[in-house]
């Protein structure tokens, strides 16, 4: 079976890579010499290096935006309360339960933050009016592009179901003024570019997915997570003309300014992280920053879930237990961190799935509460909840508020 995926006739193979290049139209076309996940850097177009949102540029060069340090954000029109040192900040969103429409033009004094059963006092508010900073992660491994190409039944190249959600998604938000930054991952997690608004540089990131090919089986999707989140030591971001092959990259712990979601096309299986599953947990719990997902390789499951073995082969090939087990992981991502996962099953949800995440990332309240000195390294759980019409109940029954559930205190 896996042969007759890989061995097509070369006119075969030319159809898939032409349709593949007809969902990405429009994109200008570059030259790469080097695989990505190999790690060898490509050529790129003559460019000034990229900088992150609210960064300063050398002299005589304009700054793209600056941003206060002191202030979550400066939309026009917008409430924007001064951030303190010591904060635990909240994405919210408000959906109405029965509608499922996300509820806007709400104020500070319409939330109620809860640690523990306890009421906090909210020191940060600002409304969704401001720009977003997304993290958009992909997972690019041999095994994804394997699930998917499985499950079309060999008809579509299985790179497709990573790559379209992926492009669509950067090429409307940096129309909006918003910006993205790109990882891919399969053994490690490599940056592909920092954080951008600039149309030519996310159109060389979708050229560089769609020419290249994964190079390894292992899909490591805490490590991915982690450095996203948080940064670390890594590859050396594959658009920069940097000469290392590693550096060190800041992820979105470092960015001010905005507000911040992460943006994740993954299958939810991890083969080897580093990073443990619970760790994980715990640095998305901590980061504040909503995670949206899109699970790929559904159509595979559904097909063949009934004919598989309950537990992985010895071969690697995943199990039944293993996929349920993924999808598990990325719904508690989402869930915990106050995003959303949609297991996408056919191409024609895409769109509307689309659509859905970004009114979701763009409804994002941002609340914020001191939690005071403690360094006891104790979970504690975080409600929030809404009063819509001001009358002092709060609409618990009516409407679903969508936010992060934990915040762990650090330890002394």
């Amino acid at each position: 079976m896996k042969n007759s995926l890989y061995s097509r006739p070369p006119k075969r193979l030319l159809a898939i890579i032409a349709a593949l290049m007809f969902v990405f139209a429009g994109a200008p076309v570059s030259s790469f010499d080097a695989l990505a996940q190999s790690r060898r850097k490509p050529e790129t177009l003559p460019q000034k290096k990229n900088q992150r949102p609210g960064e300063q540029k050398p002299e005589g060069e304009k700054a793209d935006e600056e941003v206060p340090k002191e202030v979550i954000n400066t939309p026009q029109d917008a409430e924007v309360v001064k951030v303190i040192t010591n904060l635990v900040n909240i994405e919210t969103v408000v959906i109405h339960k029965k509608s499922k429409q996300i509820v806007g033009n709400l104020k500070q004094a319409n939330f109620a933050v809860f640690e523990d059963g306890v009421q906090q006092q909210i020191t940060n508010f600002a409304t969704p009016e401001a720009k977003l900073n997304v993290a958009v992660v992909i997972e690019y491994s041999k095994l994804a592009q394997a699930l998917s190409a499985y499950g079309s039944g060999g008809y579509e190249d299985g790179r497709r179901e990573l790559i379209a959600p992926a492009a669509l998604f950067m090429q409307d938000a940096v129309q909006r003024g918003d910006y993205i930054s790109v990882i891919a991952y399969d053994m490690r997690p490599t940056p592909l570019t920092d954080f951008t608004n600039d149309p030519r540089r996310v159109n060389e990131v979708i050229n560089l997915l769609v020419r290249n090919r994964p190079a390894f089986r292992e899909t490591n999707l805490f490590d991915a997570l982690k450095l996203t989140l948080v940064g670390g030591r890594a590859d050396s971001v594959v658009l920069e003309d940097d000469q290392p092959e590693k550096s060190d990259y800041t992820g979105l712990a470092s960015v001010e300014g905005r507000r911040r979601a992460v943006f994740l096309i993954a299958t939810g299986i991890d083969t080897f992280s580093k990073t443990n599953y619970d760790q994980a947990r715990k640095i998305a719990q901590n980061a504040g920053v909503p995670i949206y997902i899109i699970g790929t390789g559904n159509l595979f499951y559904k097909k063949y879930s009934d004919q598989m073995d309950a537990t992985d082969t010895l071969s690697g090939f995943p199990g039944r237990l293993t996929l349920i087990q993924a999808q598990n992981t990325l719904s508690t991502f989402a869930k915990e961190t106050g995003g959303a996962y949609f297991p996408v099953t056919f191409e024609g949800e895409l769109r509307s799935t689309l659509a859905a995440i970004n009114a979701l990332m763009r409804s994002q309240y941002s609340l914020g509460y001191n939690p005071g000195d403690r360094r006891d390294g104790k979970q504690r759980k975080i409600v929030v909840k809404v009063d819509i019409n001001g009358d002092g109940v709060y609409d618990e029954k009516e409407f679903e508020v969508q936010h992060r559930k934990f915040y762990n205190a650090p330890k002394a």
